[in-house]
């Protein structure tokens, strides 16, 4: 499994056969690597995954889907608003529900969040957040947590899917800060990998991942601290 993270929540996962993006706010994210455009990251991808609603996660989503005729995955709201915009391909599901899509299943768990968007002038509901579980024969079990506060059903999400990639939001004020995400890794999951994301980006948010790596202790080693645009395998 390949990752690429583009700064905030947006990442590109790349499998036999799928090329995947999860939460692609690309135009007008500060961490978006000035020398990468939409269309080079679009190139090859074959599904959108969308945790919720707000802006800075369906970002550019309904252009790639439109470019790209990927298959979206998201919930029920998001998949219709989408359809409405033009996009085709559609699988809507919804909290607790897996879904086959060829390469790879996806499933969507719990978040503690809200999800609405602004796209069209105004705040549409765009149904429950969510975070994501991506399952891939030979391939360790991701779970893209969205955003989200921890909750004590993280150990239930542990137990289903047993998840060994977490990609986790640390940045405080609109997710789990820094302490309280060590505390989510530490306390329900066995991870391999920790990828931080969802600070630095904004002023108000947390700026570094340092209170988060500290307050991880001895699964520090397991944090892989992404560079915006530089893929890396795990």
């Amino acid at each position: 499994m390949k990752l690429t993270w583009y700064g905030h929540s947006a990442f590109k996962v790349e499998i036999k056969d799928a090329s995947i993006l999860i939460d692609p706010f690309l135009t007008g994210n500060p961490k978006f690597p000035s020398e990468l455009t939409v269309d080079a990251v679009a190139e090859g991808v074959t599904h959108v995954v969308l945790t919720h609603g707000h802006d800075d996660h369906i970002g550019d989503s309904i252009e790639i889907l439109k470019k790209t005729g990927a298959l979206l995955s998201s919930n029920a709201e998001i998949c219709g608003w989408a359809a409405s915009k033009g996009v085709e391909n559609v699988s809507p599901m919804n909290s607790g529900g897996k879904v086959d899509v060829g390469p790879f299943s996806v499933a969507l768990t719990v978040a503690h969040h809200s999800s609405s968007t602004n796209a069209d002038g105004g705040r549409a509901y765009l149904g429950n957040p969510h975070g994501v579980i991506i399952e891939a024969d030979g391939e360790p079990t991701l779970y893209h947590m969205g955003d989200t506060d921890i909750f004590s059903d993280m150990g239930l999400i542990n137990e289903i899917y047993a998840p060994k990639v977490g990609i986790v939001p640390i940045g405080d004020r609109f997710t789990m800060g820094g302490k309280m995400a060590a505390l989510a890794c530490n306390r329900f999951f066995n991870f391999e990998t920790i990828v931080p994301c969802h600070f630095g980006t904004f002023p108000i948010i947390d700026q570094t991942a340092d209170t988060f790596i500290g307050g991880l202790g001895e699964n520090a080693s397991k944090v892989k601290l992404a560079e915006p645009g530089v893929a890396f395998e795990v």
